[in-house]
């Protein structure tokens, strides 16, 4: 197995933890997190340092995987994933043993595909990437990097997402269309036309309520 290194101490690692241990290929070594929780416990796992550990000589040989969660901004995420790629560190790709992957799909250096995923045929999703459990991202979609599409929202066919985007959690994503970058779409959210404009939607059919 390989080893791997957790970056980020909060709830999404935590889940990022019960993907790896239900069944993935890495061995979780330890978590780096703030300076104030060095030597704490997340789980059963240790915070063994903070990100100036990434690519150190002790965890030369292992892989990364950020576990900052990820709702309003990607900035911190972005920032963790390209720290790992500035030190010459190797990312972790990880998915679920009872997702469901097309072997036509693509999925990006760093990303996550979680619990009960559907990710269908030609589909790509981009690097550092959450895609959450119990989501569904169908045929021919395209998901820019540092996304995080939410638990169980739902990407249909053709849909194009640019980079840095949330959606959240049960929200709807009609067919064909396309979604900029930097946007955030809220839980329950149903996106019927195409969105052009970076900031805050929610409603049925969702409504900018504020630019970012």
């Amino acid at each position: 197995m390989t080893d791997i290194v957790l970056i980020g101490g909060g709830g999404h690692c935590k889940s990022c933890i019960q993907v790896i241990e239900t069944g993935s290929d890495y061995k979780i070594v330890g978590v780096l997190d703030l300076p104030e929780t060095v030597g704490n416990n997340i789980l059963d796992y240790n915070v063994i340092g903070t990100d100036a550990e990434i690519g150190t000589f002790d965890l030369s040989t292992a892989e990364y995987l950020v576990t900052v969660g990820q709702i309003k901004s990607a900035a911190l995420r972005r920032k963790l994933y390209e720290q790992v790629l500035g030190r010459g560190a190797k990312l972790a790709t990880v998915v679920a043993k009872n997702a469901v992957v097309s072997r036509y799909a693509a999925v990006g250096l760093g990303s996550i595909i979680m619990h009960h995923t559907l990710v269908n045929s030609d589909v790509v999703i981009g690097a550092n990437c959450i895609i959450n459990n119990f989501a569904n991202v169908e045929h021919d979609a395209e998901i820019g990097d540092h996304c995080h599409i939410s638990t169980g929202a739902m990407i249909n066919g053709n849909v194009k997402i640019g980079e840095q985007v949330f959606v959240g959690s049960g929200a709807v994503v009609s067919n064909g269309l396309s979604i900029c970058g930097r946007a955030v779409i809220g839980a329950g959210s149903v996106v019927v036309t195409d969105i052009s404009v970076p900031g805050i939607y929610l409603g049925n059919p969702a409504q900018l309520i504020r630019q970012l």
